[in-house]
Order: structure tokens, then C-alpha cells, then sequence
């Protein structure tokens, strides 16, 4: 079937525009993109966006759904309907899950499961060492056959540098890509908080923003020992960002990503102890917030994701420093990003950048663009509509959002995969 969409707001983040037009899509493709077009097809349905804003589909880079093992925290059923909500057209998802997608059976039953119950497109990555332990690297040219995407071991971080260096070689000769997650694990360990006068007034366990450079500081040396093609899962701290810029000025295949949560919110929200806002890594300090927001916008930092890790009440209603940390995001992803938008820290373009192009791109996908030939995963939202988040209207299983009650701006109207309409707005 034909779609048009006339009177759009079309937000091209490969070209960096912002402009009034129309588009069309036939066969799942777009087909055309411009100010003018013709008189539609006969057969055509054609859809007024009253100048609301069309982008590519969210590229969502890290999303943890919890089959096999926790399906009471979140299905790809749930997570699908989730994302279609939030504007989110492809799940990239982590592998840790209980057990840890680290073996070509488990790789598969996940993509078939993920095929049959997620009305979104889903890529599924694997975990770098069996069991994510950190020992004994995954059997990775299987995986890929499999259809891995990249390889991590998520929040756990390789502590033997010479199985890491090994994995990140075998990955080079194969091409694989490594997502690695830059903390130093000594000084982590049980940090609830990121250290300053605020977590000791807090008598909250923390950690230096210094963990972080020196997680990143090696990845990077492993890198250029290596030539692998490395990805940094969160960059979240202003004393990383040197180290970042100098490895990629030097011509490193590096790439980093960073949270949503992490760009709006900061180290004074956890104040009131709600566990809600227990992540990992910790909430920074404002300075660190608005310098990596800053490094998001000149391009330094890439990839803008949700990190959505759901977690139930009984692992939240705990004490802060016992609770797990985590947070929901596939359907606030897109409000919360837009308070930089609404914030003047950067354009709708190069939001859309971080939030759907360059992912794609780090992942070879073909979304994330707005240009004939492109598959039509697409986004209608209105920028500016207000709205009050209640976590109970929430799709996902799991409903630990740090955003319930707080007054937002953007609201999706509608989600098209491969030009099927997957959630349209009441």
C-alpha cells in the first residue's frame, strides 16, 4: 500500500534540515521526499501531519529485555508495544538476560521470539565471554552467523586486560563490533552515588567521576593495541571526554553512547533516596551533565539511547544502597531527549543525529534516514505537547521511571515499521 504524508515538518538528520514537505512510501520504502508533490495515488492513504514533525524511526541502542530468565519484568511483547509507543522503530537488545545470551541456541531462540511477540524491529546482541564472567571469550564468528550484532558484556567490566585484548583481536579479525561499558571495577564496586560533599551529607556509598576515565583510558589503549571497533556504552562525565576526543582525532574506530537519564537528570535528583533513580553508573554532578550534553551536541558523544532496564517493585522497594539499579525508558526516551531541544542545546536534526542515524550507522542498519530508497520506519510526534507523566499509563511490564509525575513536552502520534502503522495515538 501507498502512503503520503503532506504537511510535515521532515526532520532529515543526514542532511541536518528542518523543513516543510511531503514524502511517500510504497512497498515499506520511501519513496519520495521533497517540498512539493504530485497529486497522490488513487489507491494512496494519504495522512495530514498538520505540521507536525516526521523523523526516521528511534534506533534505540542497549534496550534490556528480559527473556529468557525475568519475562515478568519485561517480554518483547511488552517491550515492543513499549517502544512502537515511543517512537522507537528498532530495539537494539543487551544479553543480560538470565541466562546470558552467549551461545548460537539462545541468540536464536531470542530472534525468533523477538519476530513472533514485537510489533517493532529487534537486533539482538551477544555477550562477549560466556556468561558474561569475564573468563573465556563467546564463540563469536557463531554468534554473528547467528545474527549478532555486536558483542558486550554489559554492565560488567572485563578485569583481566589480557582476556579482554584477546577477545578484542578475534573481534577485529571477524569485524565484529565490541560495546564495552568504561568503569574502573575496583573503585565501582557498590557505588550508589557519584562522590562530593552531596553523597557524604547522603551517607550514600560512591564513586569518583575518575572511575570512568580510567576504564575509558584503558579500553582506549586496548584499542590501538588491537584495531578493534569499540563502542563505549555511557560516556557520562566531563573528564572523559579529553581521552574520547584524542582517541578518535587519532583515528581509533571508537564510538560512545550515553543514556537519556544521564543527560537529563543530575547527581541531586537521588536526594530524597528514590530508588527510581538509582543508576549505573551513578547520576553526575550538573557540570558533568551539561558537558556531555555539550559533547552530544558537537558530535563528540554519538549515540543518544534509553538504557531501558526494567526492574520489579521487590528490587526497588529496598533500601537505596541495596536497591538494583536501572530505569525505564523506550517511551519517555523521546520527551525527555526533546528538554534539550526545548533547552536550546541543539536542533531537532541534530537530535535525531544521536537518537536514530548514527546508531544505525555504528550497527550498519539501513534506518535512520529520511531519503528515497530508505526503509519507511518513521516517527509523527509533536514537539511541544505538554503532558504530565503517570507511570500506571506505562506499556512496560516494569514501571521504574524516574519521570513519573513530572511534566513533560513531546508526545508521539504515530509509529510506522516498514510503513505499517504499529501505535497510533487515542
Amino acid at each position: 500500500m501507498t502512503l503520503t504524508f503532506i504537511n510535515a515538518m521532515l526532520i532529515d538528520p543526514e542532511a541536518g534540515t528542518q523543513t516543510s514537505g511531503a514524502l511517500q512510501v510504497d512497498n515499506g520504502t520511501i519513496t519520495y521526499v521533497g517540498a512539493t508533490l504530485a497529486p497522490p495515488l488513487k489507491d494512496a492513504n494519504v495522512i495530514d501531519c498538520q505540521g507536525k514533525c516526521l523523523a526516521p524511526g528511534i534506533v534505540d541502542l542497549g534496550v534490556k529485555v528480559c527473556e529468557p530468565g525475568e519475562r515478568h519484568k519485561e517480554s518483547y511483547r511488552s517491550a515492543g508495544r513499549a517502544a512502537a509507543a515511543g517512537g522507537v522503530t528498532t530495539m537494539v537488545t543487551r544479553p543480560d538476560t538470565a541466562p546470558a545470551i552467549d551461545n548460537p541456541e539462545t541468540l536464536e531462540f531470542v530472534i525468533r521470539r523477538a519476530n513472533e511477540a514485537a510489533p517493532v524491529n529487534v537486533v539482538a546482541m551477544a555477550a562477549l565471554t560466556k556468561g558474561r564472567e569475564g573468563r573465556e571469550m563467546t564463540e563469536i564468528g557463531f554468534l554473528m552467523d547467528a545474527g549478532a550484532a555486536a558483542f558486550t558484556d554489559c554492565d560488567r567490566v572485563i578485569t583481566d586486560t589480557k582476556v579482554f585484548s584477546r577477545a578484542l583481536s578475534y573481534a577485529r579479525s571477524l569485524g565484529a563490533l565490541v560495546i564495552a561499558h568504561p568503569q574502573e571495577p575496583v573503585l565501582s564496586a557498590g557505588a550508589a552515588a557519584t562522590s562530593g560533599k552531596f553523597a557524604s551529607l547522603r551517607g550514600l556509598p560512591a564513586v569518583s567521576p575518575m572511575a570512568e576515565r580510567m576504564g575509558l583510558d584503558r579500553d582506549i589503549a586496548l584499542i590501538e593495541m588491537t584495531g578493534a571497533r569499540y563502542h563505549a556504552d555511557q560516556i557520562t562525565t566531563a573528564r572523559a571526554l579529553p581521552a574520547l576526543a584524542r582517541a578518535k582525532k587519532n583515528g581509533l574506530d571508537i564510538t560512545a553512547g550515553i543514556g537519556v537519564h544521564h543527560l537529563t537528570l543530575n547527581a541531586l535528583d537521588i536526594a530524597d533516596y528514590r530508588t527510581f533513580f538509582k543508576l549505573k553508573p551513578p547520576l553526575r554532578d550538573e557540570d558533568d551533565r551539561v558537558a556531555v550534553a555539550e559533547a552530544v551536541a558537537s558530535g563528540l558523544i554519538d549515540v543518544i539511547s534509553s538504557m531501558h532496564t526494567p526492574q520489579d517493585e521487590e528490587s526497588k522497594r529496598l533500601p537505596f544502597e541495596e536497591a538494583a539499579s536501572g530505569a525505564i525508558g523506550l517511551e519517555t526516551l523521546l520527551p525527555a531527549a526533546l528538554r534539550l531541544v526545548h533547552a536550546g542545546v541543539m536542533d531537532l536534526p541534530t537530535l535525531w543525529r544521536a537518537l536514530s542515524l548514527n546508531p544505525a550507522r555504528r550497527l550498519g542498519l539501513p534506518g535512520g534516514r529520511l531519503e528515497a530508497g530508505a526503509p519507511a520506519d518513521l516517527v509523527l510526534f509533536d514537539p511541544h505537547a505538554p503532558f504530565v507523566l503517570d507511570r500506571a499509563t506505562l506499556r512496560s511490564k516494569s514501571l521504574n521511571t524516574p519521570f513519573d509525575g513530572m511534566r513533560m513536552q513531546g508526545k508521539v502520534r504515530a509509529t510506522y515499521v516498514a510503513g505499517k502503522s504499529v501505535y497510533e495515538a487515542a
